[in-house]
């Protein structure tokens, strides 16, 4: 049988591990805050209640940081490495 505290402590390590990855990789920290947050929302205690934030802010952190990472991919891809100031061409 599985314990009811199960999705508690899952969705508490997935939200703590969501915000680690979102400066990583910021795609996995959204799934896994996404994921956090689904399992945050089966059981209703004050674990479940911190976990639900944490997975927010993964996803939050996740979100910004990937659009970050797109507009300076864009930009270099646009005007390409000897547009930086200061870079050996």
């Amino acid at each position: 049988m599985v314990d009811k505290n199960i999705h508690e402590v899952v969705s508490y390590i997935l939200g703590i591990i969501s915000i680690v990855f979102a400066f990583f990789n910021p795609m996995a920290g959204v799934v896994l805050g996404i994921v956090g947050l689904i399992q945050s929302k089966k059981e209703k205690s004050d674990l479940s209640k911190k976990s639900r934030k944490l997975s927010i802010i993964g996803i939050v952190l996740g979100i910004i940081l990937l659009i970050i990472s797109l507009v300076i991919t864009y930009y270099l891809a646009k005007n390409g490495m000897g547009s930086l100031p200061g870079f050996p061409a």
